[in-house]
């Protein structure tokens, strides 16, 4: 049976059913004094009565803002859209239709959405994520459910919602039912068949009870979820993402304090509702199940549910205040519009994660604020993000300062809200419920100004709107209140200058005088897993690239106006930028003649058992590359790490050492270009670290295919590695700012392999377009092959948690505005 929806005019939503006992999950009660809450039989399926009609005892049509609409053949239609002439939509309407049995209308529903939600479906086995959002709230659902090849002691069944308001969440893990062996289990939501293709969410909008301690509308989804035998739900956790990830990252953790305020009660039909009280005695998480007709009964059972085999109404909600979130056409500037449809699935990604005060950094485990990914992000995206009051870009910069440490100048890398934020006040012995942030990153302070620059001196309207944005006061509850915009970024500019200030002078260009990382920390930039850099103390990409970028972009800015505190920074600070450019990399370089580099690599690969072939005869002269940081583990002075961060300096400075720079890209172009272990490049892209040349078996052992920093693939670091060849390719043509032209361009060897390798990395890239919007993969040898391998599918390094991969992450989704040169082809 069959059901349609036709709509030229605007998109009427019909529900359909498939094989399976489905239920059409229509929005909760929205004030309208309907509580929809019996599902009715409609041929093979199940629906809400204030939300659908049926029709002929098996067709169902909507009812759409209180309106049903009227059946008209395998159609359903509002007559003031259409008209129905034998069995077929008539546009426009003639005045006049076929009659269609219709109950009356709902009455006006004031809290109905004038948009049709957005959702979205993405698969990465075994992970299935579907989104919704509408004008009330913005839902993730993930449903895990293991795969015949999956290793079970890592992935079981799962069901997660996640809620970007107060970066909320609830989960709930499965297990099989009466001694069923592990693996048996599987779990699923069922879709019902649109116009769209199928949707398995619907939205939930339900006005404050009369004893509602928030005084908020509950928001969420619902959907029909299925086990195909019986199940113990063993674990719920019900309130902050934070949670859940301390939970499935760390050693298992539940906080009797969040645990023991969980509630399990029965609700009508045979269902259960769990519930929560949050910490701060007002908002409160809910999550219920209610069996379809003629599935048995929930049994509650000491923290425990005990459900049947079979169908499932599942409802999960929260009643927290929202995030205006930014659409398609409000998060792309006007010459982009089109990438609404051009690049379809890209910006629906990017407007769940987009929103009037912030953008967040990913989906699920990451929906919340992080300075470094949201700035990173829209320097790669600059070109296509909205402009202006209240578009993106200004939401990101905004969202940096009023975050900011007002004493430190230090830029906030997490921040901490909602529940969580709750419980470490709580753990301080304080009774709030104010956010808070971590400040442990060294690289985060050094892209603001980039960003800043960028936007303010380079296009018009940012040059149109400084003076409005930076008299600005912050106006969030992170410290800085009554402080300006302009205030503030003066104060990050000054942590910048005071930290550089040492290795600039004359003489200080020790190791000494470095960005260290903080003390007692083992992370400070982007690879922030326990051995992201090897154990190091002093990042490469942070003094090499990010230092230097950010030091020329307070000389500009200084030379514009800015910072007139201090009208001297237009000058030092380009002092400062060049020594920091020309007298950096020499710390980091890495030179292994050409005999032992074949050595080291035949060795590693034999060592590390993946089965891939070493390629070691490809090494034909010194191997040069750029070690991941200094003082690393095993009393190592430089982690002897190849890897991608040369990035940052492509991306980010234009140097002008002729000498330094020629060398420069030429390694780097060498190394991306060359195949794995003896370089980075890979059938499934370029690995952010390769370990094959460090001697030390520590090495090996911590840069591995299943490390979140190991062996892996990072979408953006493509994106930033595309975007910087392509920088430093552009400076070979006359350019209006009279740049001379670089020596590298006239060495037709260097140009030659530079070139190379941008379009052997965008053949890789386009090879591999499938897996660009996720955070990480990973890969296996399989037949003697590099294939794709979810980083969340694989068990973690010995020691370590499992991680698993965002199935979108801000940054990932650069390759809306990184495009292929096709002029360098």
């Amino acid at each position: 049976m069959e059901r349609h929806t036709s709509s030229s005019a605007f998109a009427l939503f019909l529900l359909a059913t498939n094989a399976l006992r489905c239920v059409s999950a229509a929005p909760a009660e929205t004030g309208s004094g309907d509580t929809a809450a019996e599902l009715l039989s409609c041929g093979e399926a199940y629906y809400y009565a204030s939300k659908y009609t049926c029709y002929d005892g098996d067709f169902l049509c909507p009812i759409l803002n209180g309106e049903p609409t009227l059946r008209c053949g395998p159609d359903c239609y509002l007559p003031e859209n259409y008209s129905c002439s034998e069995g077929k939509l008539v546009y426009p309407p003639t005045g006049g239709s076929e009659p269609g049995t219709n109950p009356g209308s709902g009455g006006d529903d004031e809290d109905a959405c004038t948009k049709p939600p957005t959702t979205q479906q993405l698969s990465d086995p075994p992970y299935e994520n579907y989104f919704y959002s509408d004008c009330h709230s913005a839902t993730q659902v993930v449903v895990t459910s293991p795969l015949d090849t999956s290793n079970l002691t890592v992935i079981g069944p799962r069901l997660l919602v996640a809620w970007p308001a107060g970066n909320s969440g609830a989960v709930a893990f499965f297990r099989p039912a009466d001694g069923r062996v592990n693996g048996s289990l599987s779990i699923g939501l069922s879709g019902v068949d649109s116009a769209a293709g199928f949707e398995y969410l619907q939205g939930v909008y339900e006005q404050p009870a009369q004893d509602s301690l928030s005084d908020l509308p509950m928001v969420g989804v619902r959907a029909v979820f299925n086990l195909n035998t019986s199940a113990t739900l063993s674990v719920a956790i019900l309130g902050s993402i934070r949670n859940i990830r301390d939970f499935t990252e760390g050693p298992s953790l539940l906080y009797p304090i969040i645990q023991d305020a969980i509630e399990y009660n029965q609700i009508e039909d045979g269902g259960v509702e769990i519930s929560r009280l949050w910490l701060d005695n007002v908002t409160t998480t809910s999550m219920s199940f209610t069996p379809l007709p003629g599935v048995g009964e929930i049994t509650i059972n000491n923290g425990t549910l005990e459900m049947p085999a079979g169908g499932y109404a599942f409802v999960a909600k929260f009643d927290y205040p929202q995030l205006q979130q930014l659409d398609g056409s409000e998060v792309l500037n006007e010459q982009s519009q089109s990438l609404i449809q051009e690049e379809a699935a890209r910006v629906t990604s990017l407007t769940f994660l987009s929103y009037s005060q912030k953008l967040l950094a990913g989906a699920w485990r990451f929906l919340t604020y992080f300075g470094r990914d949201s700035m990173i992000a829209t320097l790669l995206m600059q070109d296509i993000l909205s402009e202006g009051e209240g578009g993106a870009i200004e939401a990101v910069i905004g969202a940096v300062l009023e975050r900011l440490n007002r004493t430190s100048g230090v830029v906030c890398h997490e921040e901490t809200i909602g529940d969580y934020a709750t419980y470490l006040n709580i753990q301080r012995n304080e009774t709030s419920t104010a956010p808070g942030c971590t400040y442990l990153m060294v690289d985060t302070d050094y892209f603001l100004t980039p960003l800043m620059e960028n936007y303010f001196l380079n296009t018009d309207i940012g040059r149109g709107r400084t003076q409005g944005f930076l008299s600005t006061e912050s106006t969030l509850d992170f410290g800085n209140a009554g402080l300006t915009y302009g205030e503030l970024a003066l104060i990050n500019a000054r942590a910048v200058m005071e930290k550089t200030a040492a290795f600039a002078q004359e003489g200080g260009q020790t190791q000494e005088n470095l960005i260290h990382l903080e003390e007692d920390e083992v992370v400070g930039q982007w690879r922030d897993s326990t051995y992201g850099i090897g154990g190091g103390r002093i990042p490469y990409d942070v003094n090499t690239a990010l230092v230097p970028a950010a030091l020329r972009s307070i000389s500009a800015l200084s030379a514009a106006g800015w910072f007139q505190e201090y009208p001297d920074w237009a000058e030092l600070a380009a002092q400062y930028a060049q020594v920091w450019e020309d007298n950096t990399l020499q710390f980091f370089e890495v030179v292994v003649p050409a005999s032992e580099a074949r050595q080291l690599v035949d060795s590693y690969t034999e060592s590390s058992g993946y089965g891939f072939p070493s390629q070691s005869n490809l090494i034909t002269s010194d191997v040069v590359y750029h070690g991941l940081a200094l003082e690393g583990n095993n009393n190592q002075p430089l982690v002897k790490v190849m890897n991608t961060d040369d990035c940052f300096r492509h991306f980010l400075t234009n140097t002008t050492n002729q000498t330094q720079l020629t060398s420069f890209l030429n390694q780097s172009a060498t190394n991306i270009r060359t195949p794995f272990p003896v370089g980075l490049l890979t059938p499934v892209s370029l690995v952010v670290a390769n370990p094959a040349y460090g001697g030390d078996p520590v090495y090996a052992a911590n840069f591995t295919n299943n490390a979140y920093h190991g062996t892996v693939i990072w979408s953006w670091q493509l994106a930033m590695m595309a975007a910087g060849f392509q920088r430093q390719l552009g400076r070979c043509s006359p350019s209006s700012n009279n740049e001379t032209i670089p020596e590298f361009c006239s060495n037709e060897a260097v140009y030659a392999n530079i070139k190379g390798a941008y379009n052997d990395l965008w053949d890789n890239i386009e090879a591999n377009e499938q897996y660009l919007n996720s955070e990480v993969w990973s890969w296996v040898i399989r037949d003697g092959e590099f294939v794709f391998e979810p980083l969340g599918a694989l068990p973690p390094p010995a020691g370590q948690n499992p991680t698993e991969s965002n199935i979108r992450q801000l940054w990932s989704l650069t390759f809306i505005a990184v495009k292929r040169d096709e002029a360098l082809r």
